[in-house]
């Protein structure tokens, strides 16, 4: 469904010591086999950004990402609109191929940070995996992370079993996802085989726990208790984070 490569020549040789390759070259399904690889991605490229900083270079350093056909006109948007927006808040040029939905980010310039082209990517993802792009740019914001699960990891491989507990994480109306989704702060797409999770890291692995209890099996109200104890404990814990840094 989506795939996902780095492009380079020689003088960009050291990033490959520095960023997994599993990080930058993966297939829609190597995403998901490890649900939470974006969030991962985005805490490396935190550490790691100010060291290749130097190696973006225009015309040379460029991801490569595929998304499905029928969200490329999502990703550009009425009159390009979505498009120019994202190349303006994450300093990247970005062409997308509609006739095989291949899409290349690259920089704009020396003034691009790694994490700028990361951040690219991702809203890209997203939005190739059913978010809105209004949802999709939440993940501007630094501590924003966009969480894929592969449901066919944990399901048979029938179409029946998926379409089953589809249902299960979605709920009568979409009750069981947007409950979710408000005791946890996330955004959440259900598309094709995938579940999608926009949200800060706690709260969209608590997201991404819930989920996985349904898959299981659990009962709703089973998970709802859950995402009680554990958005508590998530407060509880930013407010003693904050207190600390007060004191």
């Amino acid at each position: 469904m989506l795939k996902l490569w780095l492009s380079v020549k020689k003088t960009w040789c050291g990033v490959s010591k520095l960023v997994n390759e599993k990080h930058v070259k993966n297939s829609v399904q190597g995403t998901a086999s490890n649900s939470s690889t974006s969030s991962t991605t985005q805490g490396s490229l935190t550490n790691i950004n100010t060291r290749i900083q130097s190696r973006l270079v225009p015309g040379v350093t460029k991801f490569y990402i595929k998304i499905p056909l029928e969200r490329v006109g999502v990703l550009i948007g009425k009159k390009g609109e979505v498009l120019k927006q994202l190349m303006q808040e994450t300093q990247t040029l970005i062409t997308v191929d509609e006739v095989n939905g291949t899409v290349i980010i690259e920089p704009q310039g020396p003034q691009t940070r790694a994490v700028d082209m990361m951040k690219a990517k991702d809203i890209v993802t997203a939005i190739g995996y059913g978010f809105s792009p209004e949802r999709a740019f939440r993940l501007l914001d630094e501590d924003q992370v966009l969480i894929v699960i592969d449901l066919k990891q944990y399901v048979p491989p029938s179409e029946n079993h998926l379409t089953r507990v589809k249902g299960r994480i979605i709920g009568e109306e979409g009750k069981a996802r947007r409950n979710i989704e408000e005791m946890t702060g996330t955004y959440i797409s259900i598309y094709d085989d995938y579940v999608a999770i926009i949200g800060d890291y706690e709260s969209a692995n608590a997201a991404k726990d819930a989920i996985l209890m349904l898959i299981e099996g659990r009962q709703h109200s089973t998970v709802y208790k859950y995402l009680e104890r554990e958005m508590r404990r998530i407060r509880r814990s930013k407010m003693t984070s904050l207190w600390a840094k007060e004191s």
